[in-house]
């Protein structure tokens, strides 16, 4: 006899078999033993989580011919069970729509409804990838779909639910199967394994576990594939030879090394990674589901319903995501995000991804400008190295400079120009109304006073000059926007100041009724 594969072997046979989907085969079990049966159903879920088990054992549930009449528990021993277990019942037609996708072969299949079954009570119409179906095979479907024979059920599965029009999915009732967690996958392997007879360590189980991915049929072929290797005792250094390491425990230390800023251990992990098989692509995807993951556990905490981890690695998930701020892990996928549609179209590939793991690796030496703004414009000493200053009332995450407008004239010679400071634009009150208050705001010098810094000697204004200043068109819009108030302003004192010619050009502006500009707030 040839050798069966594990995942036929110990595919489910009743209700009570199916792993990690309860809450489905509570409902199905009920449906049948209330005689609520609905004669058309859509069983959506990624691969291997059993949605097609699910439809043979729903088959089997309707003809059991142990039963007079649908039983929840089908024997699985009598040969109506038996012949849908394999795929061979003449009355539970098992189609795949992605060799059957034209208008003739449902044609076809609306023709055979109409007869009744075999030898059973129901005949089942169980089609594989319903999404492959043309649109032509679809409209076709419509019909027979919302009124079959009172002897037909249809039972749909698919991987792709977007793909199937609303007015199917309207007319089933939808079951959604759910990823399985790496827990219930490592429990039915446990039990497989016993009832094999055949050792494992716990660490083999759970690695195995971790790479199925969600699907016990993924599960069960690794297993196969390791059991080929070493078919009585599995320890980890023979798991090591045949499989890579489970992709979480990859990404786990690439993270790790990012967050310690080396970038020659997170290209390493990289190169293992694509040296595995990985596309550029598929391990970005990857990574933006870790790092979403990381960056739920971080913002919802560690007992959020969000993510689906095993309790087993959650802690040091946890000690990871508490290791970055939120905006970082907004930054990382954002940056790993535009990796991926970069790569996709690009021939460097490789390059663009090396070049993405430096830039987040040397991320923790970039200064956030927000800090640096801040600091920019803390306390003014009596140096006094700021022209115009922007009292700041609130923080603010981006802080951009305010600076004068290009077409604005240059900054004349009664007003102080720097280009070492800027002020905070955000969370400073505005000004309103059309006039002008008279500056009166505390810490301004008295005329005549001289301050120094770095860029010479500066002095006080008089309130005459402060008024125009204040009453400048460029410095009310600047403050408008920046939402701030005038705190002080002052002259730079140098060699214009003694000229005697640019004292008369002042005072000509003066008269013409023109005010100084100043070239930054």
């Amino acid at each position: 006899m040839s050798y069966q594969v594990l995942a036929r072997k110990y595919r489910s046979a009743t209700f009570d078999d199916l792993v990690g989907q309860e809450a489905i085969a509570a409902t199905l079990k009920n449906a049948v033993a209330t005689q609520r049966v609905h004669h058309g159903y859509l069983f959506t879920g990624t691969r291997g989580v059993g949605k097609t088990s699910t439809a043979r054992i729903l088959a089997k549930a309707l003809n059991c011919q142990s039963f007079d009449a649908p039983s929840p528990t089908p024997c699985c021993e009598c040969e109506a069970c038996k012949a849908i277990a394999e795929g061979e019942d003449i009355d539970v037609v098992e189609i795949d729509a992605a060799s059957n996708t034209g208008v003739d072969n449902i044609r076809e299949l609306r023709s055979n409804a109409t007869f009744r079954p075999a030898r059973s009570r129901f005949k089942v119409y169980i089609i594989d990838e319903v999404h492959m179906l043309s649109t032509g095979a679809f409209n076709a479907l419509l019909k027979t779909l919302e009124e079959p024979p009172a002897h037909v059920k249809f039972i749909l599965a698919t991987t792709e639910l977007q793909k199937v029009p609303a007015t199917i999915q309207s007319r089933c009732q939808r079951f959604t199967f759910r990823a399985l967690s790496p827990d219930a996958i490592g429990e039915h392997l446990s039990f497989i394994l016993k009832t094999e007879s055949i050792t494992a360590e716990e660490a083999v189980i759970r690695r195995i576990a971790r790479l199925a991915n969600g699907s016990m049929r993924d599960g069960l072929s690794l297993l196969d594939k390791v059991l080929s290797f070493e078919p009585n005792d599995l320890t980890m250094s023979a798991l090591e030879q045949v499989l890579p390491p489970a992709h979480d425990e990859l990404l786990f230390a690439l993270v790790g090394h990012i967050r310690e800023g080396d970038a020659g251990a997170a290209l390493a992990k990289l190169d293992e990674a694509l040296a595995g098989g990985q596309t550029v692509s598929r391990f970005c995807d990857g990574l933006i589901e870790y790092l979403r993951t990381l960056m739920l556990l971080r913002v919802c905490g560690s007992e959020t319903e969000l993510v689906d981890v095993s309790q087993q690695i959650k802690p040091r998930l946890v000690e990871q995501a508490d290791a970055f701020d939120p905006q970082t892990f907004v930054y990382m996928i954002t940056i790993v995000e535009e990796l991926r549609r970069g790569a996709k179209y690009s021939g460097s590939g490789r390059a663009l991804a090396d070049a993405t793991l430096v830039r987040l690796a040397i991320s923790h030496s970039f200064a956030d400008i927000g800090d640096l703004l801040a600091s920019m414009s803390g306390p003014q000493r009596q140096t006094g190295h700021a022209a115009s200053v922007v009292e700041k009332k609130k923080s603010s995450v981006a802080s951009p400079v305010v600076t004068r407008r290009p077409e604005q004239p240059a900054a004349r010679a009664g007003v102080a120009s720097s280009s070492t400071a800027a002020a905070p634009m955000a969370g400073i009150p505005a000004r309103s109304g059309g006039a002008s208050e008279p500056v009166s705001q505390p810490g301004r010098g008295d005329p005549g006073e001289t301050t120094y810094d770095s860029s010479g000697p500066r002095a006080a204004l008089s309130s005459s000059e402060r008024q125009k200043v204040a009453d400048d068109p460029v410095v009310r819009r600047a403050l408008e926007l920046a939402e701030g108030t005038l705190v002080d302003i002052r002259r730079s004192i140098g060699t214009m100041q003694q000229d005697t010619a640019t004292a008369e050009a002042r005072s000509k502006e003066e008269s013409h009724g023109t005010s100084p500009s100043p070239q930054e707030i």
